[in-house]
């Protein structure tokens, strides 16, 4: 990763960066571990107290829904990713999947809802210019804008397996980039998989957070979680050879 994120701002580090990459590699990944976990025990908490106040059960929602018909998924998919252009979370959306579809269903059609969420907000960074990100995100996403042109498909691959990587954030920054839409779906779909596969079954899993598929779930966010973080101890080690 670019030397400009994995330095913080205003750290009152020397500009050789040197002391910020030697100090920034256990402070990173606890941060980033912390940040996954805290997410999904928060998506977890807020389905089972929805559950609680309105007498919901992942039966009978699945019930309501099979009452839509064949149309369910494709309407969840546009609600669903003109909320994440709208920076919405992309776990609880994913979360909302699971519950309304299963995990079978519920993955598929949350990888496609995030991915063309995502696609189309990136779409409306380039069209619209970087002027009102600049405004809104300063140095933090001219640093990701960089990073992301170098590294084209990798980078964004890594930046959606990386918990510590905003989501939305990476949309807009890849926006103002020439990586080709097509690649940056791509790589958002493959990147994105795994845990939105984790959401998804914890909200199919919301009668029974102990089931062999929960754990399953929690066990693939805890394993995305390391296998981001030695992408970015290896990024770091890179850094600290540069420095």
């Amino acid at each position: 990763m670019g030397r400009g994120l994995l330095r913080p701002e205003g750290s009152g580090v020397s500009n050789d960066g040197s002391e910020g990459v030697r100090d920034r590699p256990r402070r990173a990944q606890l941060v980033a571990l912390a940040r996954l976990l805290g997410l999904g025990a928060f998506v977890v908490a807020l389905f089972v107290v929805a559950a609680s106040v309105f007498g919901l059960s992942s039966e009978g929602v699945r019930d309501a829904v099979d009452g839509v018909g064949p149309l369910a998924p494709l309407v969840f998919v546009v609600v669903s990713a003109g909320l994440t252009v709208a920076c919405v979370p992309g776990p609880l959306l994913a979360g909302a999947s699971g519950l309304l579809f299963g995990t079978a269903l519920g993955t598929p059609t949350a990888i496609v809802a995030a991915t063309l969420g995502a696609t189309a907000a990136a779409f409306i960074s380039r069209r619209f210019g970087a002027s009102a990100l600049d405004d809104l995100s300063g140095r933090r996403i001219t640093a990701l804008q960089d990073w992301i042109a170098a590294r084209g498909f990798l980078a964004v691959l890594y930046a959606r397996i990386l918990p510590a990587v905003p989501y939305s954030l990476v949309n807009y920054a890849a926006g103002l980039t020439r990586v080709p839409l097509a690649v940056f779906a791509l790589a958002t779909a493959i990147g994105c998989a795994p845990r939105a596969f984790a959401y998804v079954a914890l909200g199919g899993s919301l009668d029974d957070l102990g089931s062999p598929e929960a754990i399953v779930a929690f066990s693939v966010l805890v394993a995305m979680a390391l296998v981001g973080l030695l992408f970015a101890a290896r990024d770091v080690r890179t850094a600290r050879r540069r420095a």
